[in-house]
């Protein structure tokens, strides 16, 4: 049975009110059924590994020099670019697929698309790409993140049928 969307917006909105009640109260949060989502996660190895290759190399030139001094502030930026490194790689990318969203996360935080702001999806081997009405393309890659692409294809070709988008796959 589909809800009216003005009548989910209503459950959506009391929903909210009862889990800030619940939360204050110690109380796990209420999940409305419309809320269900997918997240499909991958790993993000080729950053860190520029990371680490990138301080690797700045440390080897800087103690070959015989001017340079390693003090405190460089064993500090080497320390910070390793800190760098971990948080890229376990800052995992994910792709959750929603009823009538996709979310990513990207350099810039996390970002939301609705599904009357994409344009199509396209799958093809190791590559799944969301198209957007407006911006630039997402792009989900086995090869740079780790994706398993063929379960995101499969989910979104679910969700391009619920929600009447072209999907191509190649």
């Amino acid at each position: 049975m589909s809800l009216s969307r003005s009548w989910e917006r209503k459950v959506r909105k009391n929903m909210t009110v009862v889990n800030k009640q619940r939360k204050k109260q110690g109380n796990g949060q209420i999940v409305f059924n419309a809320e269900k989502s997918e997240k499909i996660v991958g790993r993000n190895f080729i950053a860190p590994i520029l990371l680490i290759l990138f301080i690797g190399m700045y440390v080897i030139l800087m103690q070959s020099s015989t001017q340079f001094k390693t003090d405190t502030m460089f064993w500090v930026t080497v320390g910070c670019y390793i800190l760098l490194a971990a948080l890229f790689y376990f800052r995992r990318p994910y792709i959750t697929i929603g009823k009538d969203y996709v979310q990513t996360r990207r350099m810039t935080g996390d970002k939301r698309i609705t599904a009357a702001a994409i344009k199509g999806i396209s799958a093809q081997k190791g590559y799944v790409i969301v198209e957007q009405q407006k911006g630039g393309n997402w792009v989900f890659a086995k090869l740079t993140n780790r994706f398993p692409t063929e379960e995101i294809a499969a989910k979104l070709k679910v969700f391009a049928e619920a929600n009447h988008i072209p999907f191509q796959e190649k």
